[in-house]
């Protein structure tokens, strides 16, 4: 999301760091620390190629005035993870992120639960990816790594696509071996697929350092959306040593990337 649309072999594989659960440690309390803007500039001191972001519906840990911040102050690209509603629509047509990934949202979960269905709401998703891409937004979906949905991606239009990893976290931490395998299946196929398809790669939910290193071995994904880990790792190390250590992590398995 933080670099060209281009489909030749990426030897840097980018990482975007999520900074919303500093700003959910901000509102427990109230007042103005710790500062998501603060945290955003550190994160990229450290490494990150972007920062990106959740403007939820609820506002329950970023709020407008952190996305007006970002956009004016730090300097690297923002990506706006939005829902496709009219209101975010506009809030992203006047800020201008460098890019938008487009996410399910619903009140009760605690976090996003799973990608969108972009098969069953093709004519919901389309106008929006429509209207971000005239304004210059670059749009990923965040979707299963399923192949309707995965094609339904690349024939709305969108360049990219951020498969979502929660399941194959999950089963990785269960050490649940036979799930765990049948998701990095699916993971790596719906990779190539969308490779083939032109569109650009990216993966995130759940990683940590050992399956972020697992799936940077993966040529075809091209950037790497984490945040939740390396806030809660920064707990006992500091942001930017969490960021460091990511980092490694992914270079080491982009050294190791499989054809």
């Amino acid at each position: 999301m933080f670099g060209n649309n281009h489909l030749p072999e990426v030897l840097h594989l980018r990482l975007g760091v999520n900074i919303d659960h500093v700003a959910t440690l901000r509102n427990a309390r109230g007042g103005a620390r710790p500062d998501p803007v603060q945290a955003a500039r550190a994160a990229i001191e450290a490494g990150a190629d972007g920062i990106t972001a959740h403007l939820r519906e609820d506002r329950r840990h970023i709020r407008d005035e952190d996305i007006a911040r970002l956009k004016a102050e730090i300097p690297k690209p923002l990506n706006l993870e939005m829902a496709a509603t009219q209101e975010m629509l506009a809030i992203a047509l006047k800020t201008r992120p460098h890019a938008a990934c487009l996410v399910p949202e619903r009140r009760e979960e605690r976090t996003t639960e799973g990608g969108l269905d972009a098969a069953a709401q093709y004519n919901t998703l389309e106008p929006v990816v429509s209207e971000l891409k005239k304004a210059g937004v670059m749009v990923a979906l965040f979707i299963a790594a399923e192949p309707a949905q995965i094609t339904t991606a690349a024939r709305m239009g969108a360049p990219a696509i951020e498969i979502h990893t929660g399941s194959w976290c999950e089963a990785v931490a269960a050490a649940d071996q036979r799930r765990a395998a049948a998701e990095w299946q699916r993971i790596a196929e719906g990779a190539r697929l969308a490779r083939r398809l032109g569109l650009e790669v990216h993966a995130g939910h759940g990683l940590d350092y050992q399956t972020a290193e697992h799936i940077a071995k993966l040529p075809e994904i091209v950037e790497l959306n984490i945040g939740h880990f390396l806030v809660g790792e920064a707990v006992f190390v500091g942001l930017a040593q969490s960021i460091r250590t990511m980092r490694a992590a992914m270079e080491r398995g982009r050294g190791n990337a499989v054809s």
